[in-house]
């Protein structure tokens, strides 16, 4: 399995054999947000860098889920529509949002590593 990466705003992302990006909700944040009830998956086109590509709604609060960086929406997970839960069961696997083509694949690698991230959530526990 790929190195996964992080955003601040708790999206992680894996870098497919193909070059594609696959993007969803991290633990932490599935958590935070508990029972997702709604997704909202991003249209097939170009986003900017900190676009709000889709929206998780939950029985708490509902949230944007940001474009980590410049590029073009592939593909969405169809499964989320008719199962949202697969976000809070899953979040790193079959809850996973969308994948895109990044205008800078090397700009992956600049976003936070596993130690990273830990460092984040447990500052902000």
């Amino acid at each position: 399995m790929t190195e996964l990466r992080f955003t601040e705003d708790h999206e992680w992302l894996r870098t497919e054999a193909d070059g594609s990006v696959t993007v969803g909700i991290t633990a932490f944040a599935q958590n935070a947000l508990g029972d997702v009830v709604f997704v909202q998956l991003p249209e097939l086109q170009a986003y900017d860098k900190g676009a709000e590509a889709a929206t998780v709604e939950s029985v708490k609060a509902a949230s944007g889920v940001y474009m980590p960086l410049d590029g073009e929406v592939l593909e969405v997970n169809p499964a989320l529509e008719d199962s949202p839960e697969l976000v809070n069961e899953d979040p790193l696997g079959e809850g996973w949002f969308f994948r895109f083509k990044p205008a800078d694949a090397a700009a992956v690698g600049q976003l936070l590593d596993q130690a990273a991230y830990d460092r984040l959530i447990a500052a902000q526990a």
